[in-house]
């Protein structure tokens, strides 16, 4: 009787397992839409897939970066009147597969913020689908590699307008 037990409880595990690794899948397009943008631009590849979706609060990672932000330097509030844009996160998943945040670019010192759509926002109920962080509704640095990929497109986006 404990064999089977045990063997019914390695089975089941087993099934499980990859489930849950493979229930996070891995963002293949990133999306910047924004007013001021001549086009979107998308970034694909080993560029997209950089940024993962599941990293930062409310997921088991540690990472001080992750996503777009860097989570080690807290909340932040940028200045009022920036121009938004809006950055996709396509993923592999295979329902609900799209996380959104807004950015904005402070054109006095050349850095980023990051805000994660509150309750009763456009993207909220999709992005707490696939990952509840428990920091929704806030703003956030965001990350120097971010910043690094996603400045000069959006500066070569907007000339071409």
């Amino acid at each position: 009787m404990r064999r089977t037990f045990a063997a019914l409880a390695g089975l089941l595990a087993l099934l499980i397992v990859p489930v849950r690794l493979s229930a996070k899948g891995k963002t293949v397009r990133i999306t910047i839409q924004g007013a001021a943008l001549a086009a979107p631009i998308e970034i694909t590849g080993q560029e997209a897939a950089d940024f993962r979706v599941w990293t930062g609060p409310g997921t088991s990672s540690d990472e001080p970066q992750g996503l777009i932000m860097d989570w080690s330097r807290g909340m932040a509030k940028p200045p009022e009147g920036l121009e938004v844009y809006q950055i996709s996160f396509l993923t592999t998943r295979q329902a609900r597969n799209t996380y959104v945040v807004s950015y904005v670019i402070d054109p006095a010192n050349n850095h980023g913020y990051v805000y994660l759509p509150g309750k009763t926002e456009a993207g909220y109920a999709d992005n707490v689908w696939m990952i509840w962080r428990g920091v929704e509704g806030n703003w956030f640095h965001a990350w120097s590699a971010w910043e690094k990929l996603a400045h000069p497109l959006i500066a070569k986006a907007r000339a071409g307008r």
